[in-house]
């Protein structure tokens, strides 16, 4: 029986192990037309058309590999050494980023696992832990199952040692799914099936060192001695793939990944940096090796994994992820070089380089009613990381800010007002440069917002037309976290427009917004 939370989960892969070692569950493929290939997905190397061990026989040329490791923090990876995973990191991309916290959800396996499978937030998938009372697979499943509606001729597998894995993350519609048991027997399935089999995109999950992360904390020699055996096992596998008959002639996408941290002396579930930090780790066609990115997440894995195979997310899926090579930078991303360490904030570290009130080129904040005084970093609106602006005061619900990439602009009078300042509320207003209009025609503006109320505020975005008077275009009355997307009718004969983000605030929450565009 699952515990509801991970925090006391040593004795998860044993249950499983007892449970079911090594069995399978085989699901007929989606009935569902099969989209035509073209000559470049065609399937080469290992293909025998036929089926092995209950895997039917790959239809593509380019393939996907996801490793997931449960409970592995990446900032251990260098103290303990793992050649297979740094080479993967040599010849690739990596990506450190956060994961939510409550009260979107605990940083536990059934929400981590979910986000990465489904390519969206808990808000979306229903998943909040380990009992998946009500998750919301119905409207956004799995991207194997994606995979599979929209080309059922794709051979799709999962082998993973936390059954829920292959029997709740990842639906019916995947070729075949199986419980491995533990770790090594998870290892010598996966090896097996991508040696002697042909699957076009496979996910597999090792859980182990989660274990040791539950039962030492980071800090011991236990947890390193585990990433060093999940790295030898990682090294099976991607020998495994590389030992192919047709592996040169196959175009593979490798994606390494975790669901949550662990606190040094054990345990998750809360939101400390060691909890929430994850990462991604991908090497294939297009991906500069030995880069590093501040803007991928867990959520951008799953429409990566659909692009590589051909198929681009529709709009209607309302993924909160991206493909790799889709994710763009914004204004506020330029930024970064530029952040400063703390100066009235004492939480985080003193070296952590994480805010400033300097706005990019073309953009400008309006402070003329902001009254003097209050916190440095959050007088009116700042520019901020996640890693510095949600751990000056964790529990008060900025970790559900994840929808945020690299630097986000951020108005927090309830930061501001900690320290004493001048009579008066905050009110800041965020304006953006011009942007291009077409007069008489339909311009949409999209950003990334967050917006939290806990006392007296306001948030209002206007529009101005060349210059004049700014125009209501939406106010807040309510927590809103997602995607904006508002149509502006653009008046004929106009030529530029430019937004404002006003936000007023006594001691109330917050607002963040990113990712601003004007679409005409």
């Amino acid at each position: 029986m699952e515990k509801p939370l991970d925090n006391a989960r040593p004795f998860r892969t044993a249950l499983a192990t007892a449970a079911l070692t090594l069995a399978a569950a085989v699901v007929l493929p989606s009935a569902a037309v099969a989209a035509p290939e073209t000559p470049n997905d065609a399937a080469t190397g290992n293909s025998t058309n036929a089926s092995y061990a209950g895997l039917p026989d790959g239809s593509k040329r380019k393939k996907t590999l996801m490793i997931g490791l449960d409970g592995a923090a990446i900032a251990k990876f260098g103290t303990a050494g793992m050649p297979n995973v740094q080479g993967l990191m040599d010849g690739g991309m990596t990506a450190t980023s956060n994961l939510f916290a409550n009260p979107m959800a605990p940083t536990v396996s059934g929400a981590g696992w979910s986000s990465i499978a489904t390519g969206v937030w808990p808000d979306k998938h229903n998943v909040v832990d380990n009992n998946f009372t009500a998750p919301n697979y119905g409207q956004y499943p799995d991207y194997l199952s994606r995979l599979e509606t929209s080309q059922p001729k794709a051979s799709t597998l999962v082998v993973g040692t936390w059954s829920p894995i292959p029997q709740k993350v990842f639906g019916e519609k995947v070729d075949l799914r199986i419980a491995g048991g533990n770790d090594a027997g998870t290892t010598a399935k996966a090896v097996e099936y991508l040696a002697n089999g042909n699957p076009d995109s496979t996910f597999i999950h090792l859980d182990e060192v989660d274990g040791a992360g539950h039962s030492y904390g980071t800090e011991r020699e236990e947890y390193l001695a585990a990433l060093r055996r999940v790295d030898s096992q990682v090294g099976e596998i991607l020998n495994a793939v590389k030992n192919r008959p047709g592996y040169t002639s196959e175009d593979w996408l490798v994606v390494l990944t975790s669901d949550h941290g662990h606190t040094p002396t054990g345990g998750h579930g809360g939101n400390t940096a060691a909890e929430r930090q994850t990462f991604v780790i991908a090497q294939g066609t297009g991906i500069e090796s030995g880069s590093i990115r501040n803007d991928v997440k867990i959520t951008d894995i799953a429409p990566s994994v659909l692009k590589h195979e051909g198929i681009t997310p529709e709009a209607a899926w309302t993924l909160d992820g991206q493909a790799f090579p889709d994710i763009e930078a914004d204004a506020f991303d330029s930024l970064r070089t530029s952040l400063k360490t703390r100066v009235d904030e004492t939480a985080p570290a003193a070296d952590v380089k994480g805010w400033t009130t300097t706005a990019p080129e073309g953009w400008n904040i309006d402070n003329s009613a902001m009254p003097a005084g209050g916190v440095t970093e959050w007088r009116g609106w700042s520019f901020a990381t996640d890693e510095f602006w949600t751990n000056v005061d964790r529990n008060q619900g900025r970790e559900t800010s994840v929808r945020n990439r690299n630097v986000f602009a951020v108005a927090d009078s309830d930061e501001w007002d900690d320290k004493a300042h001048a009579a008066g509320q905050f009110d800041s207003t965020l304006v953006s440069p011009d942007f291009k209009v077409k007069g008489g025609k339909t311009a949409t503006l999209s950003f990334a917002s967050n917006y939290r109320i806990d006392g007296p505020q306001s948030g209002e975005v206007f529009v101005s037309y060349d210059g004049g008077t700014p125009q209501l275009v939406k106010s807040y009355t309510a927590n809103f976290n997602g995607f904006e997307s508002l149509a502006l009718e653009v008046p004929k004969g106009a030529k530029k427009a430019k937004i404002s983000f006003r936000y007023t605030g006594t001691n109330s929450a917050f607002w963040t917004v990113d990712q601003v565009t004007l679409d005409r």
